[in-house]
C-alpha cells in the first residue's frame, strides 16, 4: 500500500495548489492514505475550523501539526472534535487533542499515524524517543504500518530518531524547517526515512513569509508582522510504498510539485 505524505501546507497558496494536484497525484502514485502536514494552512499559522474542513474535502484523510498548531484559539475546538487531526504526542496529558490515531485505508489496511515534536531549538516537551516507545508498546505487535511525523528544527535529531525507530515503524518523516532535503532512504530495518518533506506554499519567500519582512526582522532584530507569500506556489510531498503484511517500507520517493 502506498501512503502520500504533503509537507507543511502554509496558507491559502498552498492550500489552492494541493487542491488543484491532489487528485493527479492520488492516481499517478496509486495512494490509499493522504497525510499532510496542517500546522501553518491558516494564513501561515495556525488552524481554523474552516481550514480544517477544505483540507479533508479536498481529500486529505488525516492532518498532522506541531508548534504553531497552537497559533490561532478557535482551531484549538477541532483538536477536541475531530480525530483525524493530530498534534504532536509528547505534549503534557492535559494538552488538548490526541497525538496518535489509527486510520482504516479504503482497502480495508490499518494504518497508525503518530506525531511528535523534536526538544533542540523547540520546546520543552516530553523526550518524544521514549513516548515513541511508549506508542508503540500501546499499538501492540499486530499494527503492522506505523508512520510517523518528527516535527523538528535539527536534522540531528530527526536522524537520531528514524535510527532509533528503524525496523519498528514503517516510515519516520521531518517536518518543520519548510525546506524539502535529499536524504530520502530506507534504513536498514525496512523504515523510510527523511529529514524534511518540504513545504507546500510558496516558494518565492523565505520558508513561506514574504522576503522583505524575513529581511526586515533579520537586520533590524525588531519584531515584524508576519506575511505569507503568494508567488510561485509549490508542494512538496514523498509517496511511502509499504509492504501490508511486514510494515517494511519498500521505497520512498521525493514529490515536488511546481504551480502556475
Amino acid at each position: 500500500m502506498k501512503i502520500l505524505f504533503i509537507g507543511d501546507i502554509v496558507g491559502r497558496p498552498g492550500r489552492q495548489l494541493a487542491r488543484d494536484v491532489l487528485p493527479r497525484l492520488v492516481d499517478q502514485h496509486m495512494i490509499d492514505l493522504v497525510v499532510a502536514n496542517g500546522e501553518n494552512a491558516a494564513a501561515g499559522f495556525g488552524l481554523t475550523p474552516d481550514v480544517v474542513n477544505e483540507l479533508f474535502d479536498m481529500g486529505m484523510d488525516v492532518l498532522t501539526t506541531g508548534n504553531h498548531v497552537w497559533d490561532k484559539r478557535d482551531g484549538l475546538v477541532c483538536l477536541e472534535q475531530e480525530p483525524a487531526l493530530l498534534r504532536p504526542a509528547n505534549y503534557p496529558p492535559d494538552t488538548p487533542g490526541r497525538g496518535v490515531g489509527v486510520y482504516q485505508t479504503a482497502g480495508g489496511v490499518s494504518v497508525a499515524v503518530v506525531n511528535l515534536q523534536g526538544r533542540v531549538f523547540m520546546g520543552e516537551l516530553d523526550c518524544p524517543f521514549r513516548k515513541a516507545d511508549e506508542i508503540i508498546a500501546q499499538l501492540g505487535p499486530a499494527q503492522k504500518i506505523i508512520f510517523v511525523d518528527f516535527h523538528a528544527e535539527a536534522t540531528s535529531e530527526k536522524g537520531a530518531l528514524g535510527a532509533y525507530l528503524d525496523g519498528r515503524v514503517s516510515a519516520v518523516v521531518g517536518t518543520h524547517t519548510h525546506v524539502q532535503t535529499a536524504d530520502e532512504r530506507l534504513l536498514p530495518g525496512g523504515t523510510a526515512f527523511i529529514s524534511d518533506v518540504g513545504m507546500t506554499g510558496a516558494r518565492d519567500s523565505v520558508i513561506g513569509i514574504r522576503k522583505e519582512l524575513s529581511i526586515q526582522r533579520f537586520m533590524t532584530q525588531m519584531p515584524v508582522r508576519y506575511e505569507i507569500s503568494k508567488k510561485d506556489p509549490m508542494l512538496c510531498a514523498v509517496v511511502i510504498d509499504v509492504d501490508e503484511t511486514t510494515g517494511r517500507s519498500r521505497k520512498i520517493e521525493r514529490v515536488m510539485v511546481l504551480g502556475n
